[in-house]
């Protein structure tokens, strides 16, 4: 149903017959304002309507008050119109489409194909990374007014319905001299369901590895908890659970699989609202598969949410080993709730608490500055909590791994080589020269490869910008300014004259990180989301501490014990 301005208006028009209702009734200040600012906002839009010189557009002015006032709270609290089944898709992990990733793609200001996901209609059709999306059912997904992320959202739109459906799809494909050939497939939708665990399998001897790429689909600690078993079977001694890049989902999940490691009856987490009914406490509820083989669980700064959950309760009952990086720090809970109209809302309405009693939230979004940006709590207003073992772990800043391991620096010029499409470009061409490829544990891009990848940005002119250029830039104009340039030219032209840019020699320095980015992109065409996992795994450090440290007993113990 949509929303005219007469529903909209009768609708606020019932909320302000309420909440003027309950302000008599209580005679609460808080509640005469709130009866207030709404009559106001009503007031104004309706001079508007009726007044504004052209006529304006209630869906949209209505959603953008909503968008401004949600926007002072967190950014997980959101609103979903009627035809936007957002919600629906997070809660469920399904949906109807035929099951590619897409983005937009710069170099023809359109939407293309990135990766069609493994068993999909799209793959199945014989849909590519690569093909432009020009049509859909007759309709131009041309760029026209949208900025690129209308656009795609637009193309998504069109791209999915109900299962069962057809959509016929116009698409135009690189060839291997760099032009295009059109091509139309017939794709009938199916429910698209997200793979929570794209890979398991052994990592080593004895060491069993599970990647979990979501908590946000029903049941999926049933595929988590066979992963498991099947690798216990195989002779795992030891277990890895890879949260990296996982960015959470529904608690309810996140405690099963927890408790496939700690007792029955444990209490794992605890949320605390401004109402009642928001508090919760979450307690391992099943017999668990294993309390005793050793565990380690990988994260980074994209872990978040239920994946802290998990990561975080198992180091506070000193069940396992974190390695990596600093997770998020997600420490808020979410639920739906319905709205008039068939819409609905995400709300925060908790904080949660783990184990030791943290809350690992790292931003106050109640405590702005006074230009309205937040910021992460410093560590040095965090506050000390303990483990069952009696180890310091902190609150207000995700959680910190027991066992730290460096990121390698990102260069710079691998940013805008991604950025610019030319490893995806790159990609694509070798597909078309290579249709079969051996294993993945055989790849590797050779020296020849690279060759032909470095005559791709010659002949396309590929710069990018540097950070040293642009700091000696800034650095002489303030010399210049402050009257220090004259006595200091020579000094500014040798170093002018050693940061002058060379396309090859960075190349070359930063050749072993651009080669393993074109190896992801070039073996995701090949063997999907789990081939991209293999490769990664070829040169994994998280992956090898872990393993190292499982491997060794007494500093595994003593990790997990408080040091004397």
């Amino acid at each position: 149903m949509k929303w005219n301005s007469k529903k909209i208006l009768l609708v606020i028009c019932v909320a302000l017959a309420g909440g003027a209702l309950f302000s008599f009734n209580k005679g609460d200040d808080r509640n005469f304002r709130i009866a207030k600012n709404l009559d106001i906002f009503n007031a104004i839009f309706k001079e508007l309507d009726m007044f504004y010189v052209d006529t304006i557009d209630p869906e949209k002015v209505i959603k953008y008050g909503i968008d401004a006032m949600l926007a002072q709270t967190d950014p997980y609290t959101e609103y979903y119109p009627e035809e936007d089944n957002t919600l629906k898709e997070m809660t469920s992990g399904k949906f109807g489409g035929i099951g590619s990733v897409i983005r937009y793609y710069t170099p023809r200001k359109r939407v293309a194909i990135i990766e069609p996901s493994e068993g999909s209609p799209a793959a199945g059709i014989g849909l590519k990374a690569g093909d432009i999306i020009m049509e859909i059912n007759g309709k131009d997904m041309a760029q026209g007014d949208r900025i690129p992320n209308e656009l795609t959202s637009y193309v998504s739109d069109n791209l999915r319905g109900e299962p069962g459906t057809t959509c016929v799809l116009k698409v135009e494909r690189p060839t291997s001299d760099s032009t295009y050939v059109p091509m139309e497939f017939k794709i009938t939708r199916s429910t698209i369901r997200t793979n929570p665990v794209p890979y398991y399998g052994m990592a080593g001897n004895n060491v069993g590895y599970i990647v979990i790429s979501t908590f946000a689909i029903e049941n999926c600690s049933k595929e988590i908890k066979k992963a498991l078993i099947e690798l216990k079977q195989q002779g795992a001694e030891s277990i890895v659970l890879d949260l990296r890049g996982n960015g959470g989902g529904l608690l309810g999940e996140a405690v099963n699989v927890v408790n496939f490691f700690v007792p029955k009856g444990k209490e794992i987490v605890v949320t605390k609202g401004k109402i009642k009914q928001a508090g919760t406490t979450y307690k391992t509820m099943n017999e668990p598969v294993d309390t005793e083989i050793p565990l380690a669980v990988l994260v980074d700064g994209a872990t978040a949410s239920a994946s802290e959950i998990v990561s975080g309760s198992l180091q506070d009952l000193d069940r396992a080993i974190i390695v990596g990086s600093r997770t998020y720090g997600k420490g808020l809970v979410q639920v739906p709730r319905e709205l008039p109209y068939n819409s609905s809302m995400k709300v925060t309405t908790a904080k949660y608490y783990i184990p030791s009693g943290r809350c690992i939230q790292a931003i106050d979004y109640a405590k702005r500055n006074a230009d309205g940006s937040v910021a992460r709590t410093p560590d040095s207003l965090t506050h000390v909590f303990h483990t069952a073992a009696g180890r310091e772990v902190r609150d207000g800043g995700g959680i910190r791994p027991d066992v730290e391991v460096k990121a390698e620096k990102f260069p710079n010029i691998l940013f805008y080589l991604l950025n610019d499409d030319l490893i995806f470009d790159y990609a694509t061409q070798y597909c078309i020269k290579h249709p079969q490829i051996g294993e993945v544990k055989d790849f590797t891009v050779t020296d020849a490869d690279y060759a032909d990848f470095k005559k791709m940005l010659h002949k396309r002119k590929f710069t990018y910008d540097r950070q040293s250029e642009k700091m000696l830039k800034n650095l002489k104009e303030i010399a210049e300014f402050e009257g220090y340039m004259d006595g200091a030219k020579d000094e500014f032209a040798a170093l002018e004259t050693k940061l002058t840019h060379n396309l090859d020699h960075e190349l070359d320095r930063f050749s072993k990180e651009i080669k393993d980015a074109i190896a992801q992109e070039v073996i995701k065409r090949y063997y999907f989301q789990r081939g991209s996992v293999l490769q990664r795994l070829k040169d994994d450090p998280d992956l090898k501490k872990a393993i190292e440290t499982l491997n060794d007993q007494p500093e595994y113990n003593k990790i997990l014990s408080v040091t004397k």
